[in-house]
C-alpha cells in the first residue's frame, strides 16, 4: 500500500518505484533481453506405434531465440506499385536452423525383438535469418 503525504511527494515516488521494480533482478533475467537465436536441447522419443511397440529416445537440438525486426513507411515507389495499399514495409528476421546434422534413434522393442535404427534431424548451428513461410 502506498500512502502519500502530499500530492508531489507521491508524484517523486512513483517514478523511483517503478525503476526500481524495471531494474528488479527478480523473475527476470538480463540475458533475456539481448536478442539472439541458440541452440536448445530436448529429449524426443519415437514409438513405432501408437501403444509404443518399440521406441527409443534421444536428445536432439533445436533453434530458440529471437531475432531483431523492424517496420517502416514504404517508399513512395512501393506505394505506387501497390496501389497506395502498402504503406508499411516489414523487415523480418526469424530465429531458424542454418546447419542440421542426422541423428540415428535406435528403436529398441520387447523381448529382445529387433532393433530398428532411424534417422532424424536435429539441430547443430542457428543464426538470424529471413522469415520464410515454408519454414514454419
Amino acid at each position: 500500500m502506498l500512502l502519500c503525504m502530499t500530492s508531489q511527494f507521491c508524484l517523486l515516488v512513483l517514478p523511483v518505484m517503478s525503476l526500481i521494480l524495471l531494474f528488479s533482478p527478480i523473475g527476470r533475467s538480463y540475458d533475456s533481453l539481448t536478442p539472439g537465436c541458440y541452440l536448445h536441447p530436448f529429449n524426443v522419443t519415437i514409438r513405432s506405434d501408437r501403444r509404443g511397440t518399440c521406441k527409443g529416445t534421444h536428445l536432439v537440438y533445436a533453434c530458440v531465440g529471437y531475432c531483431e525486426s523492424s517496420a517502416f513507411p514504404s517508399r513512395y515507389s512501393v506505394l505506387v506499385a501497390s496501389n497506395f495499399t502498402h504503406n508499411i514495409t516489414s523487415a523480418s528476421r526469424c530465429c531458424t536452423i542454418s546447419k542440421d546434422v542426422k541423428v540415428k534413434v535406435r528403436l529398441d522393442c520387447p523381448r529382445g525383438r529387433h532393433h530398428d535404427e532411424i534417422e532424424i534431424l536435429s539441430a547443430k548451428v542457428c543464426r538470424c535469418d529471413m522469415c520464410r513461410k515454408s519454414r514454419y
